[in-house]
């Protein structure tokens, strides 16, 4: 891999050893690479470079920016892509707020966007684009099925918190359109919160016979130490995101026995998940996170269709990206009419395995599962 240095901020050009065809195609790549959400974008970026350099190919090239987790920040580096570096392809935005941020500009200006995280509803239904693909999931996705066991376990009673942005909103409004029983109580906490006192009473007090909470990241890590130390006791349920490979350390026994749902997990028996779990490993040191399997399955759809179309003939790049046609780590991957993954969702727990907390899948928790919005869709 080589790497080029740009004169602007933090970039990286990389560039891939081996052939291709001549005009190639340019990456802008924006993720969260600093503060409290950098180990998702790291993740995210380690996972698609590494899929860029199995490839060999060396018509891909990526330029690297750093985001701050600021909207601001997001947009004027999508402007310095768009107009000054003219890539011809987006993609890394972790967090949903500066997604949509993005995403509506950078496709009104012709460009492909590939999210390789951030599922917002609005670009799911109504807002969808022809050149925008959610990669990942759609935002509501992991949530549902997190509601569904909860309903199938039999608890009747939960209590339900996330940060008040837009992926907040949308995966209490997963959790709920899946979830049979009442609610105890309803939170939105402020996004980057570390100290959870005043929701933890809250909880303690609501009669709940279960928590369900979406904190990605670093919040995750600071409520479910701040949970376990209160000794309310109660079960937990949750998405992958605050029980993924990247944090799971952090937590420590607190989180051991806790049920989650993904779309992805490291035991997911195929080839392709095998090599890249191994591959990401002898890489970079350490096991592949949630967000790392979603940045190597990006880079891989985005190789998928280079191989086939010319990304100039917008029309023949879009056809093949909608095809799909990749070794996904999850198994089988579609998109659905709305350019999001219809997939299975997976219900893990957390276990240690020697000195290391990871997950195994126990249970599937929803199956070929698409999106609520794609009917609002008209593209």
């Amino acid at each position: 891999m080589k790497l080029k240095s740009l004169i602007v901020g933090a970039s990286l050009a990389v560039l891939a050893a081996g052939s291709g065809w001549a005009e190639g195609v340019k990456v802008g790549m924006i993720t969260t690479l600093s503060g409290g959400g950098a180990g998702l974008g790291i993740d995210v970026r380690d996972g698609f470079m590494l899929a860029i350099k199995q490839s060999g190919r060396s018509d891909i090239e990526v330029v690297i920016e750093d985001d701050q987790r600021k909207p601001d920040i997001a947009v004027q580096l999508s402007d310095k892509m768009i107009q000054s570096e003219k890539v011809d392809v987006l993609t890394g935005i972790i967090w949903s707020n500066l997604a949509m941020a993005v995403v509506p500009g950078a496709v009104a200006q012709g460009k492909f966007y590939l999210s390789p995280n951030a599922g917002p509803s609005a670009l799911a239904g109504k807002g969808c684009n022809k050149n925008y693909f959610n990669v990942a999931w759609q935002n509501d996705n992991l949530h549902e099925a997190a509601g569904a066991y909860a309903t199938e376990a039999g608890y009747k009673n939960a209590f339900i918190l996330a940060p008040n942005y837009p992926a907040g909103k949308d995966a209490l409004t997963g959790f709920k359109r899946f979830f049979k029983g009442d609610l105890a109580g309803e939170v939105y906490t402020k996004l980057g919160q570390t100290d959870y006192a005043a929701e933890i009473a809250q909880i303690r007090a609501s009669g709940a016979d279960t928590v369900f909470f979406f904190l990605p990241g670093g919040m995750g890590i600071s409520f479910l130490k701040q949970y376990a130390d209160s000794g309310v006791g109660l079960p937990v349920v949750g998405p992958a995101f605050s029980f993924d490979q990247g944090i799971l350390q952090a937590v420590g026994d607190a989180a051991l026995g806790v049920r989650n749902t993904s779309q992805w997990s490291k035991d997911i028996d195929n080839a392709a998940n095998k090599a890249f779990v191994e591959s990401f490993q002898a890489e970079y040191g350490r096991l592949p996170s949630l967000y790392a399997s979603q940045g190597f399955d990006t880079a891989n759809l985005l190789i998928s269709a280079v191989e086939k179309a010319d990304v100039s003939d917008a029309d023949a790049f879009r056809a093949a990206l909608e095809a799909a046609d990749f070794a996904s780590t999850r198994g089988d991957f579609k998109f659905g009419p709305n350019h999001h993954p219809v997939q299975d969702i997976y219900v893990r727990e957390v276990i240690k395995e020697g000195d290391v907390y990871t997950n195994k899948i126990v249970a599937t928790g929803l199956e070929d599962h698409a999106d609520a919005y794609a009917g609002e869709c008209k593209m």
